[in-house]
């Protein structure tokens, strides 16, 4: 079973965070075009906490749960 408190820290974390490079960057992970990380999906999500929080993305935006992390957004 997954660590609720360690799951919420990693959500609002993802709130937060701005693509680091690429054409994107600066811009916050949970709003990147999809087709941009399903692009991502099919190339290979990088290693690291970058590729989970882009993975993250595809599954929210691939169940149109994007906004329920953009509420969390400081």
């Amino acid at each position: 079973m997954l660590d609720q408190d360690k799951s919420k820290r990693f959500l609002l974390k993802l709130a937060n965070t701005k693509m680091p490079y690429g054409k994107y960057q600066g811009k916050y992970m949970i709003d990147l075009p999809e087709y941009y990380v399903v692009w991502y999906r099919n190339k290979g999500f990088p290693k690291g906490q970058i590729g989970e929080m882009l993975a993250t993305v595809y599954e929210l935006k691939l169940n149109g749960l994007e906004d329920l992390v953009r509420k969390f957004r400081k």
